[in-house]
């Protein structure tokens, strides 16, 4: 039994990260590009273009993390297409 669907989202990681005015644009080491809405995480949403800037992508690429904002999101989180909890 092939458990490929799981696999890709749990080895999913992250190569960049961009802005535009409504999405952040994730960029994937095996080519994939994720187009997560800004809505989903109200403190990127809230953010400056500076701030945005200070990611630090960790854990090889599983994890972004903004100090300054303290937040952290997982890229298998970004795949599952559900937004944080504040969001809601």
């Amino acid at each position: 039994m092939s458990t490929g669907a799981n696999t890709s989202v749990f080895e999913a990681k992250a190569k960049s990260v961009s802005f535009d005015a409504d999405y952040m644009w994730v960029d994937l080491i095996d080519g994939r590009r994720l187009a997560v809405p800004l809505s989903f995480f109200p403190r990127l949403r809230s953010a400056t273009e500076e701030q945005r800037k200070e990611l630090v992508i960790s854990g090889g690429g599983v994890g972004l993390h903004w100090e300054v904002l303290d937040e952290d999101i997982s890229v298998p989180h970004l795949l599952s297409g559900l937004p944080s909890v504040e969001a809601a």
